[in-house]
């Protein structure tokens, strides 16, 4: 969105766009199909007066000078602009009264119990990129770009608008999967990022202050550079860095090798005047298809772990330990009953490979971990005490487990824009409930829009009646017209809140 922004030291960070690709021939989640390409060869030879010219080799070999007009025809149709709309009412001093379409549905059934106040709507708007993956209306973009947004609504290259509807976010990826119902669409293909190459001409393709469909050309200045800007809590950060320009407005939108094929998801840049320097940052293609495929499959992003804290290795810090210097990645501390620690590894040894792929950096370590689920076995080379040793890891999640948690994604909660799970036992022993539902996370959509409900409420009922697990939400909304009411509390607190919504609104 273009009024987000974030700040490194002295620099301030600014969130943009650009989309990624997928490392297998062809990724069939649920019957949707992704494509890959191979990348475009591209030679220098001798051009006219003795000058350096570079130059393209078509499928048939045939030569031409590098041109940016034919892949920029390719992709233009494949992104989208997005507009973020927050239009949520702001309390003006008091807690919000039962709306009155839902007064003549409820009746006096919750007369007393919700406190009046007025309210006046102020909406937001923000802006920003998406590209479409999928003939089904698939679109990639920020998780950034719909953050926080009441309703999104994507305008196609020839100015069609859509309301989409929210797949699924990943914030620690800062990627998000949207969807719109459209027909004939022009998607992008994604391609395996690790192929990518530093030097390689890429261009940009997005919504940069307002312009629309706008393409800026460059070069893959850097590879796996972190930034520090994903303050989450098990944040990835191994971004594709370039110097094709991208501005506010950029973010989600494309970053593509010139067959027109997506190698990344433009995210941020850095600045010092919050547009564009010089440098901007995109998630490869990698981290994208594995995003996306958990976001189809799952529900929601399954992410492994080794359970360990790190550090690149450089002269300095081989210094500091005390140890001869080798290009790898640190292990600083190994969590007790961990992945790592259950198959040996110890703190102080040096990560130098991940399956047989050399790493020489932190950010180049969660990447390829990052695409890895709990459950996966993957063998770790480490250097101890300057000799190498091999150890197989199975990967954990974040529980300690190798459970992979789905999460129920139901046409019907789609449409209220959030996630649920049943509430577990412990926590509904220390509330005194005999069961409930509680709102993890919740994106564009229907509770967002028309309500004041906030991340972790429990719902207890529906419409007055007792729900136990998520299946009991689902049940009570199928099929459901006219106006719903929700009660619950919140973890902390002892009273009982209301929150309605209209399912035709």
């Amino acid at each position: 969105m273009t009024n987000n922004s974030r700040s490194t030291s002295n620099w301030k960070v600014y969130l943009f766009s650009a989309i990624i690709a997928l490392a297998v021939s062809f990724a069939v989640i649920k019957g949707y199909e992704f494509t890959q390409k191979d990348k475009v060869t591209i030679t220098q030879v001798k051009g006219v007066e003795g000058k350096q010219v570079l130059y393209t080799a078509d499928e048939d070999g045939n030569i031409k000078p590098l041109d940016f007009t034919d892949t920029s025809k390719e992709v233009l149709d494949a992104v989208v602009h997005i507009k973020s709309i927050q239009t949520r009412s702001q309390s003006m001093g008091g807690a919000r009264e039962l709306p009155d379409p839902f007064k003549e549905f409820f009746g006096d059934m919750f007369k007393g119990q919700i406190p009046e106040g007025g309210m006046q709507s102020q909406p937001m708007v923000g802006t920003g990129s998406g590209v479409i993956i999928n003939e089904k209306g698939y679109i990639v973009t920020n998780n950034h770009v719909i953050d926080n947004a009441d309703e999104v609504e994507v305008t196609l290259y020839n100015n069609e608008s859509y309301k989409a509807k929210v797949i699924g976010t990943d914030p620690t990826t800062d990627l998000a999967l949207i969807q719109i119902d459209a027909d004939d669409l022009k998607t992008m293909a994604l391609v395996n990022s690790d192929d990518v190459e530093v030097g390689e001409w890429v261009l940009a393709v997005g919504n940069p202050l307002g312009l629309n469909s706008t393409v800026t050309a460059g070069i893959v200045s850097a590879k796996a550079r972190s930034i520090h800007i994903n303050k989450e809590k098990f944040a990835v950060e191994s971004f594709i860095q370039t110097d094709a320009a991208i501005n506010p407005g950029n973010s989600g939108g494309a970053l593509v090798n010139l067959e027109g094929n997506l190698v990344g998801i433009n995210t941020a840049i850095a600045s010092r005047t919050g547009t564009y320097t010089g440098y901007g940052f995109a998630v490869p293609s990698n981290i994208v298809t594995k995003v996306v495929e958990d976001l189809l499959k799952y529900g929601n992003v399954q992410r492994g772990m080794l359970g360990v804290s790190i550090r690149t290795m450089d002269g300095s810090l081989a210094k500091e330990k005390d140890v001869e210097f080798s290009k790898g990645v640190w292990i600083e501390q190994v969590g007790e009953n961990s992945a790592a620690d259950k198959a040996g590894i110890e703190s102080g040894d040096i990560i130098i490979k991940v399956d047989d792929v050399l790493v020489g950096t932190s950010p180049r370590l969660q990447e390829l971990i990052a695409s890895k689920r709990p459950g996966d076995e993957v063998r770790i080379t480490v250097k101890r005490k300057g000799k190498e040793k091999e150890f197989d890891v199975v990967l954990e999640n974040a529980n300690g487990t190798t459970d992979i948690v789905k999460r129920e994604k139901k046409e019907v909660l789609n449409l209220l824009g959030a996630d649920f799970e049943t509430l577990n036992s412990e926590l509904a022993e220390k509330l005194d409930l005999d069961g409930g539902v509680q709102v993890t996370r919740l994106y564009p959509g229907k509770i967002r829009k028309q309500t004041q409900m906030r991340e972790g409420f429990i719902i207890t009922h529906i419409d007055g009646k007792k729900v136990k697990d998520v299946e009991d939400v689902a049940k009570a909304l199928e099929g459901k017209s006219g106006g719903v009411m929700l009660q619950g509390t919140y973890e902390g607190s002892s009273e009982t809140y209301y929150y309605a919504f209209g399912m035709d609104s």
